[in-house]
């Protein structure tokens, strides 16, 4: 299986900050927004990551929840006791500061009555500015399937924090194995975490991704499954992901769509109401169904035809070819039969 990648770097541009007036009786907006081009160096009060650390007692069995999307920042007050808290976030350090895409969620440190953290805020775009009373927050940024959650304390004072997310992404493409683009409505793909769990199973992050489609990601390497069809046309690789890069991932299918038909003779009517089994060289039901004309996406490889009609059974061994898509009859004439079955002797 061939598997040509190909990297090229994300363009991204800056988001401005509009101007805002001032009151006299709320503390003032962030007046500097974070440098994207300045020197790299811890600020003074630097945002934990909750990834790199270990977590306090508080949090060890607590896990940050996915709240659901909200179009706009919800749960401000504004008031003379309250902190201002702007931030934004970049793929890498080098890397401009995203205008699109993020979703900021602001958690409160304290959990509600039903054990939950509770949510206070949400912003979507690029920057986000929030309003909060003094104390700690749990702050989890989303861009795509790139995540991080930090902790902050918030007093009265305006902050300004940069995040640096570590991500890139991932754009699909399938194709048969001439290199012609695989443009099938069945054709998906899956992504997975690389590490299995105690019952080895891995961590399902992304299903049912389409071609053309990109899915942004923590850079990290990942094990994609791509489907055509819904039987054995199954195809595996490992892609890295880097940070800050788009990663161009075709994956050739050998495999072709294949429909039966059961004929008193060649070129004749399908016979209706036909009970289908497919067969593996090693006698494995590949798939089975009911019907004039089942059609199924195959892998390359031998099969062989079973079809039941009327108290009979027909079989009927035939080849499939990459990309030859195409129908296979199963005849009931015994002369028929014979025939085929001498034919695929000679071969």
């Amino acid at each position: 299986m061939a598997l040509p990648l190909m990297l090229c770097a994300s363009v991204l541009s800056g988001y401005g900050l509009s101007a805002r007036a001032q009151s006299p009786e709320l503390p003032p907006p962030p007046a500097v927004k974070p440098d994207p081009d300045a020197p790299s160096a811890l600020p003074e009060e630097p945002i934990i990551n909750l990834l790199d650390r270990e977590p306090e007692p508080l949090f060890s069995d607590t896990l940050v929840p996915y709240a659901p999307a909200r179009s706009a920042t919800t749960g401000i007050s504004e008031g003379l006791d309250q902190g201002a808290l702007y931030l934004m976030a970049k793929l890498t350090p080098d890397s401009p500061p995203l205008n699109d895409g993020l979703i900021w969620r602001i958690y409160s440190e304290t959990t509600n009555a039903d054990g939950r953290l509770q949510l206070v805020a949400t912003s979507h775009g690029g920057d986000a500015e929030f309003r909060l009373d003094p104390g700690t927050y749990l702050v989890h940024t989303a861009y795509g399937f790139a995540q991080a959650t930090n902790r902050i304390m918030i007093g009265k004072e305006v902050q300004s924090k940069m995040l640096t997310l570590n991500a890139g992404g991932i754009k699909f493409g399938a194709a048969l194995k001439d290199g012609e683009d695989l443009d099938d409505p069945t054709v998906v793909f899956d992504i997975y975490g690389r590490e299995f769990d105690e019952r080895g199973e891995r961590d399902l992050i992304a299903s049912n991704v389409k071609p053309g489609s990109i899915v942004r990601l923590a850079a990290d390497t990942y094990h994609v499954v791509s489907r055509y069809g819904n039987v054995n046309a199954v195809v595996r690789a490992d892609i890295q992901v880097l940070p800050g890069k788009l990663t161009e991932a075709t994956i050739f299918h050998k495999a072709a769509d294949i429909t039966l038909k059961l004929v008193n003779e060649r070129g004749g009517e399908a016979i209706a109401n036909t009970t289908w089994s497919v067969l593996s060289p090693g006698g494995d039901i590949v798939v089975e169904a009911t019907g004039a004309f089942p059609d199924f996406v195959l892998a390359e490889g031998e099969y062989e035809a079973v079809a039941r009609n009327n108290g009979r059974t027909y079989m009927h061994t035939f080849e499939v070819a990459p990309g030859d898509d195409r129908e296979v009859e199963v005849v009931t004439s015994m002369a028929e039969l014979a025939d085929q079955q001498e034919t695929v002797s000679s071969n």
